[in-house]
């Protein structure tokens, strides 16, 4: 399969644009290659600058649930721009989406919207900041939410130590006010609120993990987050950036039944258009600016395209049978990659919520970061340029999560399979 003109475009790119991307895990440095670059998609499908057409699993990084260029989302946000793109003003589609929210997501009573996941979780973490009066935060290895300073951190020598600045530039000062636990081990948490008490503003998580592959929560896990922070008077806030909208209609809250105080959202909210929004109890949400102190504020925040792009996909998502459908096919598709892996002989652990699937090259179950983090990422990589050769795209990392679209069809589906039971053969 050709690809020098993406190679030349990202030889251009490198010379203006750092590392030629604008975002890192686009540089396909983790396997080996130069990122392609997109000319067009429609449906379940991508197109590259070199012709090429490929079975999209990464779909914007989650956003197209509905597949690239839906005829209605395409319509709505046509007519929206034929009256203005952003007027730093308030508008009614802002309201529209906000009650689709409010509707569907069960612990949010208010919402305020805004332009970006990290832009939401950092200002949830503000506000919870603001409500208790409390500076720490517990965020769990593995989960990432978003590059402010505060997320940017890693485990130190153990989980009940400070956190350690994960990325230069990040002053230790920030980071010793994150603590770090471990995903799916509540014993992790409570030793961390037993050594920090009535200090602790709020507990961040993502309820399904999806920064280091795709990770259920065990059962008992969100349950036990919730008792703590209940009994303890920290704010939970769950981190539905990438599964808000995509495990469930009302999120994975509404899947897995445990109600966080606050949950910050993005992707599926804004149909393919950048996006963010945190929201939750009434109570939290009314002191922030104007209405209360803490400060938040930003001008392209309930952008018109935006808004309409997002009202377009979640009436989409409300129709009848659409998350039954689409769990049929991620089913499907994760199910044949596994078995794929497992007829040619090649160790894999499968993980699956919804339309959120990950193949992690692992002989032992994946279930926190320590886990994850013993892939074998080298085999991963033969894999996922082994994929790509064959016209399946997916995310160019292990510690990705893959997206089935409602527009991948029976064929995608048999063809991806078909694809991975001939990669398997040349790996194994």
């Amino acid at each position: 399969m050709n690809h020098e003109r993406s190679s030349f475009l990202f030889q251009q790119a490198k010379s203006s644009i750092p590392g030629g991307v604008n975002s890192p895990v686009r540089a396909f440095k983790s396997v080996g290659a130069d990122p392609l670059f997109i000319k067009k998609a429609a449906g379940s499908h991508i197109y590259d600058e070199d012709g090429n057409e490929f079975i999209d699993y990464v779909g914007s990084w989650g956003p197209m649930i509905a597949g690239h260029c839906h005829p209605e989302v395409i319509k709505a946000v046509q007519e929206t721009m034929a009256s203005g793109a952003s007027f730093g003003a308030p508008t009614e589609r802002e309201t529209t989406l906000a009650n689709l929210i409010i509707e569907a997501v069960p612990s949010i009573e208010m919402v305020r919207m805004v332009s970006s996941g990290t832009e939401a979780t950092m200002s949830a973490i503000r506000l919870a900041r603001g409500y208790t009066g409390r500076d720490k935060i517990i965020k769990f290895s593995g989960c990432y939410h978003g590059h402010a300073d505060s997320l940017l951190v890693k485990a130190g020598s153990g989980a009940a130590t400070f956190g350690v600045p994960d990325s230069p530039g990040v002053p230790a000062a920030v980071a010793r006010l994150t603590l770090i636990a471990e995903y799916n081990s509540l014993q992790s948490v409570r030793n961390l609120v037993a050594e920090n008490r009535d200090s602790i503003a709020c507990i961040i998580v993502e309820p399904v993990a999806g920064n280091m592959g795709t990770i259920p929560p065990r059962d008992g896990f969100l349950e036990g987050l919730r008792q703590i922070c209940t009994s303890e008077g920290i704010i939970l806030i769950f981190d539905e950036v990438m599964s808000g909208f995509r495990v469930a209609f009302g999120g994975a809250q509404a899947l897995f039944g445990v109600t966080p105080d606050m949950t910050t959202l993005g992707k599926i909210i804004g149909g393919g258009l950048p996006v963010g929004a945190f929201g939750g109890k009434r109570e939290i949400m009314e002191i922030l600016s104007p209405s209360g102190g803490v400060y938040q504020a930003g001008t392209l925040s309930g952008n018109p395209l935006a808004m309409s792009a997002g009202i377009a996909t979640l009436n989409i998502l409300k129709q009848p049978g659409f998350y039954k459908a689409i769990e049929d096919k991620s089913r499907a598709v994760a199910d044949g990659i596994r078995k794929a892996a497992m007829n040619a002989g090649y160790p894999v652990y499968s993980t699956r919520v919804g339309s959120m699937f990950c193949t992690f090259f692992s002989k032992e179950e994946v279930y926190d970061w320590p886990t994850a983090s013993r892939c074998d990422t080298g085999s991963f990589a033969k894999y996922f340029l082994a994929m790509l050769n064959e016209g399946v795209y997916l995310a160019p990392s292990q510690f990705e999560t893959a997206f089935v679209s409602a527009a991948h069809s029976e064929a995608d589906i048999e063809s991806t399979i078909a694809a991975a039971i001939r990669c398997f053969k040349l790996i194994a």
